[in-house]
C-alpha cells in the first residue's frame, strides 16, 4: 500500500511523461507479481464496484472528525472531490497520525475492499474508522478512492503500456494487444502479460486503431488518391471475433457485448474461423442508422428481449479485418485489407447473412468529398473518416493515417441559468452550467455543458455566477438569466425525460455572446425547427 500510494503521487504531482514513466517502472521492477497485477488494474482505467454507500461514508466522517455534517458538506463543495474531503477531514484536521498499515496493495484489495461490500452497515463503519485510523493522509486519498470506485489518475494507457513493455523486452504493440481483454489481477495474470505465455488468443481483441479530428483543409493531406472515404458512423466502435469456434464482441471500452447483442453474434456465427472484423454496431432499420438513442436502450442489460429487438434491431458495420485464417494481418496495408473483407462480405451477402460493408466514397477530387459530406446526416452520419490506403492498422490514436472529419454541429444561442463547481482542480470555479431557450415567454433549461471555454473564459464566467447569484439549492448557483452562450450539439431528438421534450447530444459551449442580450436567444420552436429539419433530411 505504501509503494502503490507513493506510485500514485509520483504521477499524479508530475506533468512530465518522462517522471511518470520512470515512477511505473520502479514500481513494477521492486512490486510482487500480486501487487503489479493490481496497479496494472487501476493503472489501465479499470475500478471496483463502490463498496460503502454515501450513507455511511457521511455518517464515518462525522464520527471520525467530530465536525458537524453541514460543515462536511461545506467542505466537500470546495473541495470537489469526495475522496479527497475525507482524506482531509477523517480521523481529523488537528491529528497528524504515522501510518501504521502494513498491507500489501493486493492483500488491502482481497482481503479489506472486495468483502467490504457483502458486510453490513455496523461492520462498514468499523472498518472505516479503523482503516482511517491507521493510514496518513496520503494513504487515505487512496484507499478512499479505491472504496469509493472513483480511482483515476493522469496516465495514459499508452504509457503504461510503453512502461511495461521495456520491462518485458517486447514491442509497444505486443503489450498493448496483451492488456486487451479478460486478463485476470492476479499475480498469474500479471506474469502472462509480462511473458506472453498462458494468454489464450481465442478470446482477445486487438488494441483498435482511433483517428485524429481533422481540423485543417482536407487539401493539407495532399493526393485524394492517397486517401480512402467512409462515413463515419455512430454507433459503438466494436471487434467481432470468432476463433476456435467462439464467438466474442468487445466493445471500445473492453467490454463484453455479445450477450446483448444476438444480431451480431448469428453474423458470427457465420465467419470462417480464424477470423476477426473491426466495425460499427449500430440501430439498424430499413436499411437505415436509427438515433444513438435506440442504441443505448441495448446496454447495461444482461439479456434483451424480443420486443426490445424488434424495436432497436441492431447490424455490425464492417470496415475492417484484422485477422484472416487465423493470421495477424494488421501489418497488411488497408487495401490490401479492404480486398479481403469485401470478399468475406460477398460471401456472407450470398448466404443471406445480414452484414453491412461500410462504402467507400468515390469522389475524385477534394471539392467532390466536402459535397458528399454535406449529405452526412441525410443518411444518419456523423462526417467522413479518411485513410491513408497504403497505412497499417497501428494501435491507438495515431497521427497521420485516420482522419475523422466530422460534419459541422447543431448551434443555438442560450441563457445560463444555473451554475455549479467543478470537480477536481475546478473544485473552486463554477465550471458545469444549464442553459435555456425561450417558451411561452419563459426560459426553459434544455442542456448541460461544461467545455469549450478557455481558463480565462471560465475565471469571467466564475466571476459573474458570484456577482449575480439569485439562489442557492445546495451546490446549485441560480444566476441572473443575464448571460448568452452559444451552445453546440452533435444530434437532437425527442424526449419525454426532459421537460422540454426534446435531448441534445454531446452538447459544448461555442463562445460566449457578449454581442447579445437575452431577449435575443433562440426559443424552443426553433430549437424543434433543428429536430425537424435532421428528421426531413
Amino acid at each position: 500500500m505504501k509503494a502503490f500510494t507513493t506510485l500514485y503521487f509520483d504521477i499524479d504531482s508530475s506533468t512530465k511523461t518522462n517522471e511518470k514513466l520512470a515512477a511505473m517502472k520502479r514500481y513494477f521492477a521492486a512490486a510482487s507479481n500480486s501487487d503489479a497485477a493490481w496497479a496494472l488494474f487501476f493503472l489501465t482505467g479499470r475500478t471496483l464496484p463502490r463498496a460503502v454507500n454515501t450513507a455511511i461514508l457521511r455518517l464515518a466522517v462525522t464520527q471520525a472528525s467530530k465536525l458537524p455534517l453541514w460543515l462536511i458538506e461545506e467542505s466537500y463543495d470546495a473541495v470537489g472531490d469526495l475522496a479527497e474531503t475525507m482524506a482531509l477531514l477523517a480521523p481529523g484536521p488537528e491529528e497528524t497520525v504515522v501510518s501504521t498499515f502494513d498491507l500489501s496493495l493486493s492483500e488491502l484489495v482481497e482481503q479489506k475492499i472486495l468483502p467490504l461490500r457483502a458486510l453490513d452497515d455496523e461492520s462498514k463503519l468499523r472498518i472505516l474508522l479503523e482503516t482511517w485510523a491507521s493510514l496518513d493522509v496520503r494513504q487515505r486519498l487512496v484507499w478512499n478512492k479505491l472504496i469509493t470506485g472513483s480511482f483515476r489518475i493522469g496516465v495514459a494507457r499508452t504509457l503504461v503500456e510503453r512502461a511495461l513493455s521495456e520491462l518485458a523486452g517486447v514491442t509497444q504493440a505486443t503489450m498493448a494487444h496483451r492488456l486487451m481483454g479478460a486478463w485476470q489481477p492476479s499475480a498469474e495474470g500479471y506474469r502472462s502479460v509480462i511473458d506472453g505465455g498462458g494468454l489464450t488468443p481465442v478470446g482477445q481483441p486487438y488494441p483498435f486503431m482511433l483517428a485524429y479530428s481533422l481540423d485543417d483543409s482536407p487539401d493539407s493531406l495532399g493526393n485524394r488518391d492517397e486517401w480512402a472515404a467512409e462515413w463515419k458512423w455512430d454507433g459503438i466502435r466494436a471487434q467481432l471475433i470468432r476463433r476456435a469456434g467462439q464467438i466474442l464482441v468487445w466493445s471500445r471500452g473492453e467490454e463484453r457485448v455479445t450477450d446483448v447483442m444476438p444480431e451480431v453474434m448469428a453474423i458470427g456465427e457465420s465467419l470462417p474461423d480464424g477470423t476477426v472484423l473491426d466495425g460499427e454496431i449500430l440501430a439498424w432499420k430499413d436499411g437505415t442508422p436509427l438515433p444513438f438513442a435506440a442504441l443505448q436502450r441495448r446496454l447495461n442489460r444482461k439479456t434483451v428481449g424480443a420486443k426490445l429487438m424488434a424495436e432497436a434491431p441492431v447490424s455490425f458495420m464492417a470496415y475492417d479485418i484484422l485477422e484472416h485464417e487465423g493470421k495477424d494481418i494488421r501489418s497488411f496495408t488497408l487495401d490490401c485489407r479492404r480486398d479481403l473483407l469485401e470478399e468475406l462480405v460477398d460471401g456472407l451477402i450470398r448466404k443471406g447473412i445480414r452484414v453491412t460493408l461500410s462504402p467507400r466514397l468515390s469522389a475524385f477530387d477534394w471539392q467532390g468529398l466536402r459535397d458528399e459530406r454535406l449529405r452526412a446526416r441525410e443518411i444518419g452520419s456523423e462526417g467522413l473518416m479518411l485513410k491513408r490506403r497504403e497505412g497499417t492498422y497501428g494501435s491507438g490514436r495515431q497521427r497521420g493515417n485516420w482522419w475523422k472529419w466530422k460534419i459541422d454541429p447543431y448551434t443555438v444561442d442560450a441563457v445560463m441559468v444555473y451554475a455549479q463547481a467543478g470537480h477536481g482542480r475546478r473544485a473552486s470555479l463554477f465550471t458545469d452550467y444549464t442553459f435555456a431557450v425561450w417558451s411561452d415567454g419563459a426560459l426553459l433549461p434544455i442542456a448541460k455543458a461544461y467545455s469549450g471555454l478557455t481558463d480565462a473564459e471560465i475565471a469571467e464566467v466564475d466571476r459573474f455566477v458570484r456577482r449575480h447569484t439569485l439562489e442557492k439549492h445546495g451546490p446549485v448557483r441560480v444566476v441572473e438569466p443575464s448571460m448568452v452562450f452559444e451552445i453546440a450539439f452533435e444530434g437532437i431528438q425527442l424526449s419525454p425525460r426532459h421537460k422540454s421534450g426534446i435531448a441534445v447530444r454531446f452538447p459544448r459551449i461555442a463562445r460566449i455572446r457578449t454581442d447579445k442580450k437575452p431577449e435575443d436567444a433562440d426559443t424552443l420552436d426553433q430549437v424543434k425547427a433543428l429536430l425537424a429539419a435532421s428528421k426531413a433530411q
